[in-house]
C-alpha cells in the first residue's frame, strides 16, 4: 500500500509529469491534493497499470481529491526553454491552478525549482510510495495520452496513439519517410545519424 502523507500537512499536493521523454506533443504535469484518510488499493505508479485502469482511476481521483489541476507546457516553449525547465513550467502550472493553496508539495524525481515560498520534498520513483504522486502520475499521463490520441487523427502515419509520441522505431520511421510535423520537438535528436530504418 502506498503511502498517504509525507510531511504531516493537510494540503500535501502530489506533483508529477508525463511525456518528457517523447519527440512530439507537449509535457503535462498533474497536482492533486488527497483527503487525508484517502485509500486505494488499485492506485499505483501510473506506468505500472493497463489503459483501463488509469482511466478508471482517474475518475476515482478527480471524484475523491480535495483539488486538482492538470498544466502544460508546448512544444514550442521546450524548444525555447528546454524540457527540463518546460517541465517545471507544466508543473507551476498545474500547481497555480489548484483551488487551494498546498501547504507541501512533493515531487516526483530528483529536480524541481522552487514554487513561490512553498516548501517541498522530491522522492525518486515517488509515483510508487505515494498515494498524491501516483495519483498525479495517472492525471498526466492520461490526459497527455489523450491529447497526442487527437493528434493523432490528424498525422495517422507516426503511431501517437499507441506510442503517444516516444521514440518507437515506428515513430522513427515515419519522420523519416514523411518529415517532422510542427509538433515535433525540434530540440529533440529526431533522427540518431546511426539509426538505420532499413
Amino acid at each position: 500500500m502506498l503511502l498517504s502523507n509525507y510531511s504531516g500537512k493537510i494540503l500535501e499536493a502530489g506533483i508529477d509529469e508525463a511525456g518528457r521523454g517523447c519527440l512530439a506533443g507537449p509535457v503535462v504535469a498533474a497536482a492533486v491534493i488527497l483527503p487525508p484518510d484517502y485509500q486505494n488499493g488499485l492506485l499505483n505508479d501510473s506506468k505500472k497499470l493497463s489503459a483501463k485502469q488509469r482511466l478508471l482511476l482517474r475518475e476515482q481521483i478527480e471524484a475523491a481529491a480535495v483539488t486538482w489541476c492538470v498544466g502544460e507546457a508546448s512544444v514550442a516553449e521546450i524548444d525555447s526553454v528546454n524540457i527540463l525547465q518546460a517541465t517545471y513550467l507544466a508543473m507551476h502550472r498545474a500547481i497555480g491552478g489548484l483551488n487551494l493553496e498546498p501547504e507541501y508539495l512533493l515531487i516526483d524525481g530528483n529536480r524541481f525549482k522552487p514554487y513561490k515560498t512553498l516548501p517541498y520534498t522530491c522522492v525518486v520513483k515517488g509515483d510508487g510510495k505515494y498515494l498524491s504522486i501516483a495519483a498525479a502520475s495517472i492525471l498526466a499521463k492520461t490526459y497527455r495520452d489523450e491529447m497526442m490520441q487527437d493528434l493523432a487523427k490528424e498525422y495517422e502515419a507516426f503511431g501517437w496513439e499507441q506510442n503517444a509520441g516516444y521514440p518507437t522505431k515506428k515513430h522513427r520511421a515515419a519522420i523519416a519517410d514523411a518529415g517532422a510535423t510542427p509538433h515535433h520537438r525540434q530540440s529533440f535528436r529526431l533522427l540518431p545519424d546511426q539509426l538505420s530504418l532499413l
